[in-house]
């Protein structure tokens, strides 16, 4: 990956889209084919995301109005990216790239989980979805009379809440409002639209495909055409990964799109280089909007539109001609988006403002060192000639010292958070189970370096370490020379950084592998950096060692990648995770009828089920709080009232119990119904050690109907 000179003569060419396919062939076509559909569909999903957004306000979020406006959006996608630079692959590597790409889809569709209770986020993604498919709105409208009136909503611990989903509005006009960002919502509703739950399931799959696709379309800009097939390759088997693509997780549609915008940024600084100013504006356009709009699909992509900012504030410094247009769209991208996820989801964004305040704390800052850094340079500030001397092997040190400092961490820091957090009292509980010292504050933060050499590999964190200092030694070199920086900088600089935030702070509750969400940029990163060292070394060799050897060099840094990564997936190539479990809720919803208002009275039953029956089964749900289950005189008594209220309105208290049938047994119900008994498996919740089995998890439901 060396830099760019002026003087390089343009080995890879930009093919100008002549919109005629038949003149395209071999490796323009190539290229043409693979950029236009990694950007392009990534330009989609963000578009998509937004007019989800403002239908769903509206209560617009209808199949025959949505599908006609994703049609639209996808020409717009398509001009959009009309006028992007192509570089042309070799027609050999596009076809393992499209092959890995089917691969990876076939792979975690057939294996895709079950994920239907919002135990997990996926199950919370899946509801939203389904309630977003047939609610067509967003805070989701609820009939006061369908709960048995406004009355019951002002019982004291009944509630409409459950978790990820907020009670809003009032007793006399209440509303539901999901926890996340509607944009992975409103593509996987879809889905459902299209297909039901077998297309919802197979959905993540799909953007799998895409965004395996996406990261090999980057390492052929980043590194040469020859890589992306072996950073296809090694994201694929990378389990964290996998784990999310077969599950409904805003990961698998968040990806493709970071991917196609570090493409699209890569893209423009080339074209920048050579002098196509239009071409390079129009690149950085499709980048920014990428960048900031994946804020309606992922709140923490907030956190990498904040990293362009250096990238844009050295690029004005250098007067690239695609600066300001990157600025500008990356900037009104995010404060769009950031915009409309605040009235889809405002109790969630509130909920974590602990980790949002830091965040944007992050990004003023980072805004005011750029101000200073291209002020400095408009008024001809210079850097001493000692500065500049060092700038390369400072820059350098200081990313293996900060690698080095977040690996040592176990070795000398506890990272902790308040006791009183909820996820406290879920550590808690798992550490007692697992024979740990219980420290329910703990959030193994300190861990997150292993967390990435269970899947990958120490050797590759180290190989990964070394091309990320080599990487800002040139880019710094190129810098102090007055060279423009080199095309994967811009690239370079968003990943590396969000990487490096991640890993100071995963910010999640550290069960495994659900922690391991959190690496989901982290790991593609490794690849790319492990990729670009095997490509340099290769080139190197080349020049300097007989050709076996520089065989020898190429196969052990892919090695170093590929084969700890099987090793750590070979464990869990065909799990299902809670399989069975959609088949567990239709057998519930079976035994409720219209006129029915179901009521959540222990605590497993309010954890998964309000939404489920509500969203999915299509039937009015209430839920107690834990303060009122924990008073059983109470509780009786709130039960009789809103059986009074349901039954005056001619429909039916059932209560729904999903711990045992004690609960039913104390409301004084002498039999309950089985609404359901099933054993699925789920993933081991560890804390310490690599997961790599599955273990039961015992769905069940008892349903009563008490006396009014």
């Amino acid at each position: 990956m060396r830099p760019v000179t002026s003087r390089e003569p343009r080995s890879y060419p930009y093919t100008p889209d002549t919109g005629d396919l038949p003149l395209l062939r071999g490796e323009a076509w190539s290229g043409w084919l693979v950029t236009r559909l990694v950007v392009g569909s990534a330009l989609w999903l963000v578009l998509g995301a937004t007019a989800a957004a403002v239908l769903s306000l509206l209560g617009w979020w209808q199949p025959w109005v949505a599908l006609p406006v994703l049609v639209v959006l996808a020409l717009v996608a398509a001009v959009l990216v009309g006028r992007l630079p192509v570089r042309p692959l070799p027609v050999w590597s596009t076809a393992l790239l499209l092959t890995l790409a089917v691969g990876s889809t076939v792979w975690a569709g057939l294996t895709h989980s079950e994920q239907v209770l919002p135990r997990r986020d996926s199950g919370s993604y899946l509801q939203s979805s389904v309630q977003l498919a047939s609610g067509h709105a967003r805070p989701v409208q609820v009939a006061a009379e369908s709960v048995g009136g406004a009355g019951v909503l002002r019982i004291d611990g009944i509630t409409l809440a459950s978790p990820a989903f907020y009670s809003t509005g009032s007793p006399q006009h209440p509303t539901i409002q999901p926890q996340f960002p509607v944009g992975t919502s409103a593509w996987y509703s879809v889905a459902w639209w299209l297909g039901g739950a077998t297309a919802l399931f197979w959905a993540p799959a799909l953007l799998w495909g895409l965004a395996v696709l996406s990261i090999g379309l980057l390492a052929s800009l980043l590194t040469g055409p020859r890589w992306g097939p072996l950073a296809a390759l090694g994201t694929a088997v990378v389990f964290p990964l996998v784990h999310v693509a077969r599950a409904t997780y805003s990961e698998p549609v968040a990806l493709p799109v970071l991917a196609g915008g570090l493409a699209a940024l890569a893209l423009a600084a080339r074209s920048a280089r050579v002098g196509d100013a239009p071409v390079a504006r129009s690149a950085a356009l499709a980048a920014g909007i990428l960048m900031g709009g994946a804020v309606l699909i992922r709140v923490d992509a907030l956190r990498e539109a904040i990293l362009v900012i250096p990238v844009v504030a050295l690029a004005v410094v250098q007067k690239q001609a695609h600066a300001r247009v990157l600025g500008w769209a990356t900037a009104v991208s995010a404060v769009v988006a950031f915009g409309l996820t605040w009235l889809t989801s405002s109790e969630y964004l509130g909920s974590i403002a602990g980790s949002l305040l830091p965040l944007v704390a992050l990004g003023v800052a980072v805004l005011a060192a750029a101000v200073l850094v291209v002020a400095g340079a408009r008024r001809g500030w210079s850097a001493g000639s000692l500065v500049q001397a060092w700038l390369p092997r400072a820059l350098a040190g200081f990313f293996v010292l900060v690698g080095v400092v977040l690996a040592s961490r176990p070795l000398w820091q506890t990272v902790r958070q308040s006791a009183a957090d909820p996820g406290s009292r879920v550590v808690a509980g798992l550490q007692a189970r697992q024979g740990l010292p219980v420290d329910g504050g703990r959030t193994y933060a300190e861990q997150s370096v292993v967390w990435m050499a269970w899947w990958v590999g120490p050797a590759a964190l180290v190989i990964a370490l070394v091309a990320l200092a080599v990487l800002a030694h040139r880019a710094a070199s190129a810098w102090v020379e007055g060279r423009e920086l080199p095309s994967w900088a811009g690239p370079a600089v968003v990943a590396a950084g969000s990487t490096l935030l991640t890993l100071y702070r995963p910010g999640i509750t550290p069960d495994h592998p659900w922690a391991d969400r959190r690496l989901v940029i982290a790991l593609p990163t490794v690849v790319l950096l492990v990729v670009a060292a095997a490509a340099v070394a290769s080139r190197w060799s080349t020049r300097r060692l007989p050709y076996a050897v520089n065989v020898v060099v190429s196969i052990g840094l892919a090695a170093a990648l590929l084969v700890p990564s099987a090793l750590a997936t070979r464990p869990h190539l065909d799990e299902r995770v809670e399989l069975g479990e959609l088949s567990a809720v239709d057998e519930v919803c079976a035994q409720l009828h219209p006129g029915d208002v179901a009521l959540m009275v222990d605590s497993r039953a309010a954890n998964e089920w309000p939404q489920v029956l509500r969203g999915y089964c299509g039937v009015p749900a209430l839920s107690t709080t834990s303060a009122l289950r924990n008073d059983p005189a109470r509780l009786k008594a709130a039960v009789a009232q809103v059986a009074t209220a349901v039954d005056a309105r001619g429909g039916r208290l059932v209560l729904l119990a999903a711990d045992s049938t004690d609960a039913l047994t104390q409301l004084g119900l002498a039999h309950a119904v089985v609404g359901t008994d099933r054993r699925v498996q789920e993933d081991a919740r560890l804390l310490e050690r690599r997961p790599d089995h599955l273990v039961e998890l015992p769905v069940q439901v008892w349903l009563g109907t008490p006396t009014p």
